[in-house]
């Protein structure tokens, strides 16, 4: 039997990059789908895709996360897809390039609507339904950003810190119910990210970064996330060389601070 025959996987941020090459490893193992994303058009040919690679279903739920009001509203319609969700994956987000100073407040507060405060709703939602159905998994994916600061990312790395501290505490408050939180930490890949990040006044970064563009490709990603969700690993480091960096602050916090403040930022 594949390892995900006919469980219910909700990814958001489906349309592209990690979420759309965790679907497609999603759909080789059997498992239904939800895709959630701003663009509709791609989420139906990630979709068809899906079904092609083997998945049950796939159903487009298309959505933008920065409508926080309606974003439990969203919820309940992707839990009523299937009538539950065995896994849901919080994989929607969005970076930034600015300084601190720079960064007007409503940058600030549109990341974290994405990449913090949209996470917490749905989770709210989503997370008692798991709990009396008698478990499930909450999926995230924070960033390598999540673990120290770096220049031009406040908004940014503030909201995955804010992550690992939400999700951390649910699986220690939920672990006895049968829920598990597997932390998806990605250092560089090779996505669009750094283009649709947010300038100081809220425009387009509208370009690839180096160091983006020499990450580890989506589908190497991809592979290695479905196989910890798989294996219900509390964290998976997902990269190159960069990763180091994690291991640099947990046992020489003070190097990590100046390698940060030293190298050249994008």
């Amino acid at each position: 039997m594949k390892k995900f025959q006919d469980k219910v996987v909700w990814i958001t941020g489906s349309s592209s990059g990690i979420g759309e090459a965790t679907a497609y490893h999603f759909a080789a193992e059997g498992a239904r789908l939800i895709l959630t994303a701003l663009e509709a058009d791609l989420l139906e040919k990630v979709a068809a895709r899906c079904k092609e690679l083997g998945a049950p279903n796939a159903a487009p739920l298309p959505f933008d996360l920065s409508l926080k009001d309606q974003v439990a509203e969203l919820a309940d319609k992707a839990w009523n897809v299937f009538g539950h969700i065995d896994i849901f994956y919080n994989n929607a987000g969005i970076s930034q390039r600015a300084k601190t100073c720079d960064t007007e407040m409503r940058v600030i507060n549109k990341v974290m609507d994405i990449n913090y405060f949209a996470p917490v709703i749905m989770t709210k939602v989503i997370l008692p339904r798991m709990i009396a159905r008698g478990g499930g998994q909450l999926v995230a994916t924070t960033s390598i950003n999540g673990r120290f600061g770096f220049p031009l990312r406040c908004a940014y790395s503030s909201s995955k810190h804010a992550l690992y501290g939400f999700f951390e505490t649910i699986q220690a408050e939920y672990y006895n119910d049968n829920i598990r939180v597997t932390l998806v930490c990605p250092g560089r890949v090779q996505t669009r990210i750094s283009f649709y990040a947010l300038e100081k006044d809220g425009k387009q970064h509208a370009k690839m970064d180096a160091g983006q563009a020499a990450g580890c490709t989506p589908d190497q990603a991809g592979k290695k996330i479905v196989r910890a969700v798989y294996r219900k690993k509390r964290e998976v480091l997902v990269g190159k060389t960069e990763l180091l960096m994690v291991y640099i602050k947990r046992f020489f916090p003070g190097l990590c601070a100046y390698i940060a403040r030293s190298i050249k930022a994008m």
